[in-house]
């Protein structure tokens, strides 16, 4: 590795050594925080990335044990040709080189393969967005407008610039900058069979499975460092303001019980998030408060936290996800860690059978300091129980049309 990159290095070594906070702090009941676990593969073809590949996926569970009939094949009434039409488009684009390169079989492990390192070890497959023209880059992103929400499409571009932005404050633009992004798809497009895309580079990641009219975006992972543009080109932009905001808005609107229920740790002095790249199986146990004990106003504004990240979906999808989380809702607990007054760098989870979210403050990687900040952001939807990359729906297909 570069010699310009200590500090790089001495941050990644922290999570990869699994560095967390000690069993004694100055609070009570606040022993129920688990800091991120140690960063699994760091280079591509490794033994550990094939270690974590041949694993059997089970998905993101809160006991180590799957839950079973959460989703089912259904019509959905949402069409996703427009997406298929635009993937179509793309893919007749590329040379039959470019192409070979970037499709896989629907059930290829190419789909757990993303990760949001990017410091020059971790060899990225598909196709990258330098190696396109200008004319296949308008395919290119026509897949993600078409595929996700006008304020989903606008977080992606936002995420995209402020990378431009970092790799001028880290004067690195060789392993940073506004297009070091790769596509994979998996099966053909079809409006009948199951088929899917992959979106994948430094903080932001998509993966969308779709079979008929349903979709499913997980695991999405989004963040950045920093979070907002000083100046040039892209000043004024910020990142993750509503998703800061509406969470901590919802912690302090809850009484005290509630919210030393919700608290698990009150510092927040690590990196907490636990389902980011090669953590398919994570065991998160359910931990916080059971939302069921929360008033119909504390409850309107999860919904709306909620929504901020389920709405960056394609419209009618993205209904059709939160119809799916809502019913949920009994089952659903809210956690956060950080300073009880809501100063400071935080993390919160939102948890029930169907959804994961996690937003976290994290340490600073290529900008100064050691200690979590506001300035470094990473976010995570996952879909828990099998249904990730559309699993449990593959399953299911495949069950009723053996290929």
């Amino acid at each position: 590795m570069k010699k310009s990159y200590p500090i790089l290095w001495i941050a990644l070594s922290l999570v990869f050594l699994g560095c967390g906070p000690s069993t004694k702090n100055d609070s009570s009941d606040t022993n129920r925080a688990t800091p991120s676990p140690r960063l699994r593969v760091l280079k591509a073809d490794s033994p550990e990335e094939q270690e974590a590949l041949n694993e059997a996926f089970l998905g993101v569970t809160n006991s180590g044990q799957v839950q079973t009939g959460l989703y089912s094949i259904k019509a959905t009434g949402v069409p996703t040709t427009p997406i298929k039409n635009a993937v179509e488009i793309f893919l007749s684009s590329l040379s039959p080189e470019q192409k070979a390169n970037c499709t896989f079989p629907i059930d290829s492990k190419e789909w757990r393969r993303w990760t949001n390192i990017d410091i020059g070890e971790y060899k990225r497959t598909g196709i990258g967005l330098p190696d396109l023209s200008d004319e296949q880059r308008k395919m290119a992103f026509q897949i993600l407008q078409e595929s996700l929400s006008p304020a989903g499409f606008k977080k992606t571009q936002d995420i995209m610039k402020m990378e431009g932005y970092l790799a001028r404050l880290a004067n690195d633009f060789e392993i940073l900058g506004p297009d070091l992004y790769w596509f994979t798809f998996m099966g053909e497009p079809s409006d009948t069979e199951p088929w899917g895309w992959q979106f994948d580079g430094h903080h932001l990641i998509i993966n969308y499975f779709i079979l008929g009219d349903q979709v499913v975006m997980t695991p999405t992972f989004m963040g950045s460092e920093p979070n907002y543009i000083v100046d040039g080109e892209h000043a004024g932009t910020r990142t993750f303001e509503k998703e800061e905001a509406l969470g901590i808005a919802l912690y302090n609107a809850l009484d005290e019980s509630l919210k030393a229920k919700a608290t698990l740790y009150d510092r927040k002095d690590y990196d907490y998030n636990q389902g980011e790249s090669f953590r398919d199986n994570a065991v998160v146990p359910y931990s916080g408060v059971k939302v069921s004990a929360f008033s119909p106003a504390q409850l309107s504004m999860l919904e709306i936290l909620i929504q901020e990240y389920i709405g960056n979906l394609r419209e009618g999808h993205a209904q059709i996800r939160m119809e799916e989380i809502l019913a949920h809702l009994d089952a659903t607990y809210f956690s956060w860690i950080g300073a009880m007054d809501g100063s400071g760098p935080f993390y919160y989870r939102i948890q029930s059978p169907v959804v994961l979210i996690e937003f976290d403050h994290h340490r600073p990687v290529f900008l100064e300091g050691d200690k979590p900040t506001r300035k470094h952001v990473h976010t995570v939807v996952r879909t828990p129980n099998g249904n990730d990359y559309g699993k449990d729906l593959l399953k299911q297909h495949l069950e009723r049309h053996p290929h």
